[in-house]
């Protein structure tokens, strides 16, 4: 993901704040922001993966840890926290306000108990109530204890996690050292924001939201606010810039030392340290996003790189899978035969400069075979137009939004755009990079809240010793599982597809429909018009657009297809009469690599009580199984060719399972692979080093 460069970073001076004064030589003042301590703390590395005995260790302390009784435990507090409704209901404005304040001073000087934190949980639902008309619930005064206890609370879609995360931000708002609410998207920081504004100013605090196209005297506001809202995009973004103003700077003494010489370096910062965060969709963000490298880079203008790409493109053409190369499908690799190096030799050897290399020969061949086989229009990207002319923009393939503030690296982007024959633009200098899951792991206190989060249990304790707290539903669950669909080939389940909503859409039920890209909502959107059946398709390419379309699938007969994660965040409300009709039917095309994906989909069906259904259609033609167990998938599409209906086999039903597994399983060894590549980075070149 590309962002802005360094030079773009404006140099006007930090807001008032508290600052620790050294003194005054040779007529440079050299006062330091006290927060500057904090950023300087968070210079340090977060501890390496344990190895050996270590490992063992630490994984034994986790499993124990799993068996603690912290939802009864919460449930309990929580049921405590109610007992003081009846105190508070009866406080007129004024003393709920000099109340407010106490507790404000009471968390900011850490002179709390475990009392006092029962008693402001207590007010501020309260607070909530008379403003907003909305009392948390027994359930989420639960979900915000295990916020505040450093969990990730997995709470059901619907259950009002948005609200939940009010208890835990007003009191470490209290705390004085920064809460970030981070969210998935712009549009959702900047409505949580406004929307829960009112909760914590009358509890005394600020609030601040961050947006893509802020300068930094405004995003230095908003982190100077008690409460921050933004992405992680944003957040770990204004780390890096940070990070690359401090330069070499690794403590106060050092800080003191670069305002004495060079009267600059501390005054530039936007951040005021990494305290405390809570990760709304915590299992999208700290696992799905945690690979993700966040990159600051600059131009490198390289006219013989942009032609040897285009170069690459049209050789490419001329080489024929299997025959001279290779496809590793699982782990999406290309790898030349003998003879198709002998082959990418001869149709390069007029081309001059870096085409003189074996090695660098070789590689540009590879990303042109990889930009073909493995990514694909409609799919990983899209062909987007704009004043500029036409452009590669990333399709996210966890949500399917487009990204189009992220590009590929290493060379990858330009030969997708050497592929689609459109300008091709130079590689980028990086100044400096990291990932998510290392970004995060810096915070002093971390939490989390999310849908779907026990598939993840025992990785979200690895990597950053996040204990998962199951909290309960406050109405029980009425959904409906009906048995899924699998069938030979994509073809006949498609079919299918077009069926069930045709039967379902006839009794007036809305429909919610999850495919895995945008070709196949596309796809799908066409054999639904020739049915004759009216519909919305989502490829979310605005949010608010998105939060709209989603928040009114649940109207009577209505048909949405969207990608599978779209509108995560915004709630499905059933309009009048569709409870009768039997709620929301939710159906999804594809199983994802991530069975939390899968839920997260199947979860917008019967939200808090109402009835609602799910089913599941897949094919053997499928994604899934064919990169994780090509071989049993080929053999099952063999014996099953002349299938026009759904199968009975349970191998076939039980091949899905097995490849999500797999997926699953390679998937958390990148994710470990990323951080052990980061923590060696860390060791070797440090910060300042060319790449972090």
């Amino acid at each position: 993901m590309i962002l802005n460069t360094p030079q773009n970073f404006d140099q006007s001076p930090m807001p008032s704040q508290q600052q620790a004064v050294a003194g005054d030589r040779a007529g440079v003042d050299i006062t330091v922001p006290s927060s500057t301590w904090r950023m300087l703390a968070n210079r340090m590395p977060p501890n390496e993966l344990p190895k050996g005995l270590d490992a063992w260790f630490d994984t034994s302390r986790g499993f124990l840890k799993r068996l603690m009784w912290r939802r009864d435990y919460f449930l309990k507090q929580a049921a405590r926290v109610l007992t003081f409704d009846a105190h508070y209901r009866q406080l007129a404005e004024s003393k709920l306000r000099e109340e407010a304040q106490q507790f404000r001073e009471l968390f900011r000087t850490g002179r709390d108990k475990k009392d006092d934190l029962l008693r402001a949980m207590a007010l501020i639902r309260e607070v909530s109530g008379r403003l907003r008309g909305e009392w948390h619930y027994h359930v989420q005064v639960a979900g915000g204890l295990a916020l505040i206890h450093g969990c990730v609370a997995e709470m059901a879609t619907g259950e009002g996690k948005t609200l939940t995360a009010t208890l835990a931000a007003t009191v470490a708002g209290w705390r004085g050292r920064g809460c970030h609410v981070i969210t998935v998207n712009d549009y959702l920081a900047r409505r949580d924001a406004d929307t829960m504004r009112p909760i914590y100013e009358f509890c005394g605090l600020t609030v601040g939201y961050l947006l893509g196209e802020m300068k930094p005297p405004e995003r230095r506001a908003a982190y100077y606010c008690d409460i921050t809202y933004g992405t992680n995009k944003e957040i770990c973004a204004d780390f890096l810039r940070d990070r690359l103003m401090l330069g070499h700077t690794k403590n106060l003494p050092g800080a003191l030392l670069g305002k004495i010489v060079h009267g600059t370096g501390t005054d530039r910062l936007v951040q005021r340290g990494l305290e405390f965060a809570i990760v709304d969709e915590a299992d999208s963000v700290l696992i799905d996003e945690a690979v993700t490298p966040l990159i600051i880079s600059g131009d490198a203008p390289n006219q013989e790189q942009v032609e040897a790409f285009k170069q690459a493109a049209e050789a490419a053409v001329y080489l024929m899978p299997q025959r001279h190369y290779t496809v590793n499908q699982r782990y999406r690799e290309i790898e030349l035969t003998d003879e198709g190096f002998e082959k990418a030799t001869e149709l390069t050897q007029s081309y001059g400069g870096l085409w003189h290399g074996a090695r660098r020969r070789e590689e540009l061949i590879v990303q042109a075979l990889t930009a073909r086989e493995f990514y694909l229009k409609g799919k990983q990207y899209v062909v987007s137009k704009d004043d500029k002319g036409e452009k590669i923009v990333i399709v996210d393939e966890f949500t399917g939004r487009l990204m189009p503030d992220r590009t590929w690296r290493d060379g990858l982007h330009q030969a997708i755009e050497a592929k689609e024959k459109i300008n091709v633009n130079p590689p980028k200098d990086t100044y400096a990079r990291i990932s998510f899951q290392r970004f995060f792991r810096t915070y002093k206190k971390l939490s989390g809240m999310t849908g779907t989060a026990r598939e993840a249990t025992r990785e979200l304790w690895l990597i950053y010793h996040l204990p998962v707290v199951l909290i309960p539903t406050n109405r029980p669950c009425v959904r409906q599982i009906r048995p899924e669909q699998v069938f030979a080939n994509e073809d006949a389940k498609w079919r299918a597809v077009v069926e069930e909503i045709k039967t379902v859409h006839a009794t007036g039920q809305p429909i919610l429909v999850g495919t895995r890209s945008v070709k196949n909502s596309e796809r799908l959107s066409e054999m639904l018009l020739a049915e004759g059946l009216p519909h919305v398709v989502l490829n979310a390419v605005r949010h608010a657009e998105e939060a709209q379309i989603v928040a009114g699938a649940g109207g009577q007969g209505r048909i949405t297809v969207a990608t599978n994660m779209a509108g995560r965040g915004t709630d499905i409300k059933l309009a009048k009469g569709v409870a009768d009709k039997g709620g929301l039917y939710v159906i999804a095309t594809e199983r994802h690599e991530s069975g939390r994906v899968d839920r997260q989909l199947i979860g917008r069906a019967a939200r808090q009580g109402d009835p609602g259904a799910a089913r599941v259609f897949v094919s053997l033609e499928d994604e899934l199984v064919a990169r994780y167990t090509p071989k049993l998938s080929a053999v099952l599409r063999k014996r099953y060719a002349k299938n026009k209906g759904p199968l009975t086999s349970r191998t076939a039903k039980a091949l899905f399972m097995r490849a999500q597994r797999k997926a699953q399983r390679l998937a958390l060894e990148q994710r470990k692979g990323v951080l052990r590549n980061d923590d060696w980075l860390d060791e070797s070149l440090g910060f300042a080093g060319s790449e972090t």
